[in-house]
């Protein structure tokens, strides 16, 4: 964060909430308070001898689009945080909406405040959800998700974030060799206190810019996540994440759905082995058919294609009956060894066709995104 010390205008309708945050500021290095109102007229009249440099305020109880204006307009030079008891994507679009530069939940902590103030700082987050869906096991999804996020980041230069959605036998933290403290069950179960913020530290760094979170530790926990929290939660690292890739379980279920719903696009995979892959896809892309956009957010990709060659995509794509986003070289004994350490394909081997094919689809999707 920058060295400079803010000098805090806080307004906040609940005086003992007040309080509180008027202490934690007091005790965070490199800010000072240099003024605490209970009316946010009143702030707004009075506050500028104070010459704040940063404003967090209350949301809860104005109109928040008038007084967020009329601050911005008072205080156009001035960093604004907006605060309030609880996290929506609802409200934090109102509030970016209305000029200021992100949400603050309430109360706080001395990190959660500094966390806050280095995140809105920066450039703004523009993220995109990818929600893979496999209609059988088996398909490599895993192994490509975590191959593919590393390649994401590189080639953006933006976090990228993996949720591990098979609520039952999800394998991410085994093929990054992780023991995590908190899963996606305690995400879920503290989502209505979090922030974007605060839902950082449910996620495990495997990378400078990848981060996963991770699936449940026994699958009787799977029943403890509900479809309209894990939307929440996909919602929330929208403000985290320039990308977040969903690991899905091989079924239509409702976390699935939930995820695919809330998804811009959702990748359907499939290993092509010589058997029933094909008709597999037919049945699955037939019920994501009954989406009014299915064109624009469903794409195909088949994974340990002999040969992966242009030509072999045109010809599954000829027999399947709908374009084929990309295909996947097969290289089992690569991805077996990488995955038993560990590691993505492009550390151990970078020129394989494996890691040319991840940083290739990686470029693909970049390139749609910055041009969409």
């Amino acid at each position: 964060m920058a060295t400079q010390e803010y000098r805090v205008l806080l307004v906040e309708n609940d005086t003992k909430l007040l309080q509180d945050m008027a202490t934690v500021i007091q005790e965070t290095v490199g800010f000072q308070l240099a003024a605490a109102y209970t009316d946010s007229h009143d702030a707004l009249n009075q506050g500028g001898i104070f010459r704040p440099t940063l404003i967090l305020l209350d949301v809860d109880h104005i109109d928040t689009y008038a007084i967020i204006e009329d601050f911005r307009e008072k205080f156009p030079n001035t960093q604004l945080l907006a605060l309030g008891k609880k996290w929506s994507l609802n409200l934090f679009r109102s509030v970016i909406k209305s000029g200021a530069g992100g949400f603050l939940v309430a109360p706080f902590s001395s990190m959660e405040l500094v966390n806050s103030v280095r995140a809105f700082e920066e450039e703004e987050i523009h993220s995109k959800v990818i929600a893979f869906f496999s209609p059988k096991g088996k398909s490599g999804k895993t192994t490509f998700i975590a191959n593919l996020a590393m390649a994401l980041a590189e080639e953006s230069q933006g976090r990228v974030g993996i949720i591990d959605a098979d609520l039952q036998f999800g394998d991410m933290a085994m093929f990054f060799n992780l023991n995590p403290q908190s899963t996606i069950v305690e995400a879920v179960r503290d989502i209505v206190f979090l922030s974007p913020t605060t839902l950082n530290s449910y996620f495990i760094p495997v990378s400078e810019k990848v981060s996963v979170l991770c699936s449940t530790r026994i699958p009787e926990m799977s029943e403890q996540v509900m479809p309209d929290d894990f939307t929440a939660l996909v919602q929330m690292a929208r403000g985290i994440f320039q990308y977040i890739l969903i690991d899905l379980p091989p079924a239509f279920r409702p976390i699935t759905n939930a995820a695919c719903e809330t998804a811009d696009m959702t990748a359907v995979m499939t290993m092509i082995s010589g058997g029933f892959e094909i008709e597999h896809m037919k049945k699955c892309l037939d019920i994501f058919k009954t989406w009014d956009d299915y064109a624009e957010r469903v794409r195909v990709f088949f994974s340990r294609v002999e040969p992966c060659t242009e030509d072999m995509r045109q010809r599954l794509e000829g027999e399947l009956g709908n374009p084929v986003y990309d295909i996947i070289p097969n290289e089992y004994l690569l991805l077996s060894t990488a995955a038993n350490n560990g590691r993505i394909v492009a550390d151990i081997r970078p020129d394989s066709a494996f890691a040319k094919s991840v940083a290739a689809i990686a470029k693909k999707m970049y390139v749609a995104d910055r041009k969409g």
